[in-house]
Parts: structure tokens; C-alpha cells; sequence
């Protein structure tokens, strides 16, 4: 178990136990509450599971949906937790490798890919 730890503090260039332990807070709080927030997202946009039941699309379309509506949440939890735990550009780096990854490099000029 330590040399994995000492390894994602080598691969993410963490210097101290504590930041390490912060950031598993922030990745678990946020994948909770983009969890815990999908669900009144797509009522508040009229989407539930009954309405695709109806329409003999099943459980695929809807849990489709869901997955597309909790990576955006994800995201931006992510940044909004790592700044309340004083870790923000340790998130905002991340989130720039994966939008460079996903094809939104563009916006991001001046950083290497």
C-alpha cells in the first residue's frame, strides 16, 4: 500500500501526506454530490425513469442520459470542492489534461500538450 502512495504523490507532485489525503476527500466528495445531483437535474429538465419505461426505451436511454448530465456536474464539483479544501490548481491542472483529452486544447494555448 505505501508504494502506492508514493507513487501517485510522484505523479502528481504532491510534497506532503496531508495534501494527498485532501485530495481523496475532494474525489470523494465530489463524485457523492454529482451523484446525489443528477437525479433532481434531469427532473428539473423533465427527464425521469418512467417517461422512458413509457416510451419502451428502457433503462439504457436513462442511465445514458444520467451518465452524460454527471460528467459535466463532476467537473465542475471538482474544481468547486478542490477550492474549498485549498487545493484548486491542483484540480484546475487536472481538468486541463482532460479537457486537452477530450478535444477542448484549443482554449488552452499556452499549455503544453
Amino acid at each position: 500500500m505505501k508504494r502506492w502512495l508514493v507513487y501517485l504523490k510522484a505523479k502528481w507532485n504532491i510534497r506532503s501526506n496531508f495534501q494527498l489525503f485532501l485530495i481523496f476527500v475532494v474525489f470523494g466528495l465530489t463524485g457523492s454530490f454529482s451523484l446525489k445531483l443528477a437525479k433532481p437535474v434531469l427532473f428539473y429538465f423533465g427527464f425521469n425513469r418512467e417517461i422512458f419505461n413509457n416510451l419502451f426505451l428502457g433503462d439504457i436511454f436513462y442511465w445514458s442520459l444520467r451518465l452524460l448530465i454527471i460528467f459535466p456536474i463532476y467537473q465542475l464539483l471538482l474544481l468547486f470542492f478542490g477550492f474549498i479544501f485549498f487545493q484548486f490548481s491542483f484540480f484546475w491542472e487536472l481538468e486541463k489534461k482532460i479537457l486537452i483529452k477530450i478535444g477542448f486544447g484549443k482554449f488552452f494555448s499556452n499549455t503544453k500538450k
